[in-house]
């Protein structure tokens, strides 16, 4: 006995040291490869490196007097511009360099200089003395040269693969708010932030994620308006991803988000450049990612699936109307197969006399309970909602609407299910699609509610809801509450909560995000108004 504890005790101590060199080989950084000075190992190098690499370009140039320099081009056709790369390194390299005084007396370290500064009228141009970085370039759509004799290759800017052009976004439609929508690439999503944020306070830290991919990702934020702290946490969590691919933004969703066994996302995501520059500006910070048009926006709040960018363009009465109607939509989608199979099962006593007259005679001689029946009907509607948006977008949303009409029609007609489940179904539909951030949620909180219901009725949805708020109560994003300014309490962040109270009214930044006092933390006006300037005279 005590002979198999020693050979186990023995075998987890070799595990955990095999686990511990594992982890100690994981955090030690890629070794640096110099660029060999020979040109003809530095060609087999590439070309070993590059094996099968069939789109793989690689030229050999001779220029200066005599045609003593040689030099290496490489590039990967397709991820480059070829008349920018004609124009601006060919060219310059084989004819302009005619003019220049390149010869034998210039030493290797000059000639990489003359080059760099005097031929190459390209904007972007990177010395680079790491082989993996080069390649890392080349990857990139970048083109590179290499000089025999010296350990020092030119990277210059030559990308030209195909982008999606800037575009009103699928997913958030605005009726007075910007159309412009976030694309695949990278610099031109930062591009979209720096066009509505004019300021050197907006910072974008880059790094690199992905052993296989490489993908790119920015950590934006605002400088002297971001908590520190949210801005090194964020970073933190990236930095210790190890994955092989990073092909979109919601690969990073799910790694860094606090709670990744909740159904609440505790990380938001928009395609809206107005929309996350708007929470730039409140303290939070934004992660975009090469490839994907959805940005990343931390902390979140529960609040935020309420707010929408046009809330901000039109009167607040206005606004504060339509998000009241967000919030009871809310409610209805999620409560309302609950409430109905409660009442007609349980509490028959609270309904109106007439209406349950008419509700028992609509179920007259169906087959199936009400819980069965709002099941089946819940669960139809999923499919029919999975069915419209995987297929073709002309054909999704004839499906979806045909499918609606003619399965609710035949399901009364065959006494599958009545009437009023009909109603029910169909209204809660219409609420759930109100909420966007949340209607991947919704179908789950409403089939636990109605199964609660059907086992104890009222008392049953009471129990579930305190659960469930206790839940939201306790999640939190990036060390900011998922709850605030609801718990803990914050009367001066319910200007922007159920109402939308008048821009000159709110003139303090959340204090959750920024961990600053709102006295501290006022934001800055352009005109120093008050309700007192309202009043009709100058």
């Amino acid at each position: 006995m005590f002979k198999r504890l020693s050979k186990i005790i023995g075998l987890r101590k070799k595990e955990n040291s095999s686990s511990n060199t594992a982890m100690a080989a994981d955090k030690k950084q890629p070794m640096v490869e110099g660029i060999p000075t020979d040109i003809n190992d530095l060609k087999a190098r590439v070309r070993r490196e590059f094996d099968r690499c069939e789109d793989i370009v690689i030229r050999t140039l001779e220029i200066g007097q005599d045609n003593f320099i040689e030099m290496l081009v490489v590039y990967f056709d397709g991820l480059v511009n070829k008349d920018t790369l004609n124009a601006h390194v060919l060219r310059p390299l084989l004819i302009d360099a005619r003019i220049v005084p390149l010869d034998k007396s210039v030493n290797k370290r000059t000639i990489v200089n003359i080059i760099e500064r005097n031929l190459l009228d390209n904007c972007e141009i990177l010395e680079l003395t790491d082989f993996n970085q080069c390649v890392q370039n080349i990857l990139s759509g970048n083109t590179v040269l290499f000089t025999e004799g010296s350990d020092i290759a030119l990277a210059t800017c030559t990308k030209g693969f195909a982008t999606r052009s800037v575009d009103k976004p699928d997913t958030e439609s605005s009726v007075r708010g910007s159309r412009e929508g976030f694309v695949e690439s990278f610099r031109v999503n930062t591009s979209l932030l720096r066009r509505r944020i004019r300021t050197s306070s907006l910072k974008i830290e880059e790094m690199t994620i992905g052993q296989q991919t490489n993908t790119k990702v920015g950590i934006a934020y605002v400088e002297g308006i971001v908590n520190k702290r949210i801005v090194d946490e964020v970073i933190s969590r990236l930095s210790k991803i190890k994955i092989d691919g990073v092909l979109g933004s919601g690969t990073l969703e799910e790694l860094i988000q606090d709670a990744p066994l909740s159904l609440m996302p505790t990380v938001a995501n928009s395609e809206k450049p107005d929309k996350v520059a708007g929470k730039l500006l409140e303290g939070r910070v934004a992660i975009i990612t090469d490839g994907s048009p959805f940005v990343l926006t931390v902390p979140c709040l529960f609040i935020e699936a309420f707010q929408t960018s046009e809330d901000y363009y039109s009167l607040p009465f206005i606004a504060s109307f339509i998000r009241m109607l967000r919030f009871i939509a809310f409610v209805i989608s999620m409560y309302g197969p609950a409430f109905y199979v409660a009442m007609v099962g349980f509490h028959q006593s609270v309904v109106p006399f007439k209406l349950v007259v008419t509700i028992a005679a609509a179920r007259q001689g169906l087959p199936f309970s009400p819980f069965t029946e709002a099941f089946i009907m819940g669960l139809t509607f999923e499919l029919l909602r999975e069915a419209g948006i995987r297929m073709p977008k002309p054909v999704g949303q004839a499906v979806s609407i045909v499918g609606a009409l003619v399965l609710g029609e035949a399901s009364i007609r065959a006494g599958i299910t009545g009437a009023p489940m009909v109603i029910v179904t169909a209204i809660t539909a219409i609420c759930s699609f109100i909420l966007t951030p949340y209607t991947d949620l919704l179908p789950f909180a409403r089939f636990a509610l109605l199964i609660a219901a059907n086992v104890l009725g009222l008392i049953g949805i009471a129990l579930v809801s305190a659960a469930g708020l206790v839940h939201l109560c306790s999640l939190r994003s990036f060390g900011v509450p998922f709850m605030a300014p609801f718990a803990p309490l914050n009367l001066s962040g319910l200007k922007d909560t159920f109402i939308r109270a008048p821009l000159w009214t709110m003139f303090t930044r959340p204090k959750e995000l920024t961990g600053i006092h709102p006295d501290q933390n006022r934001v800055r006006m352009a005109l120093e108004i008050s309700p007192e300037d309202y009043d009709g005279n100058e």
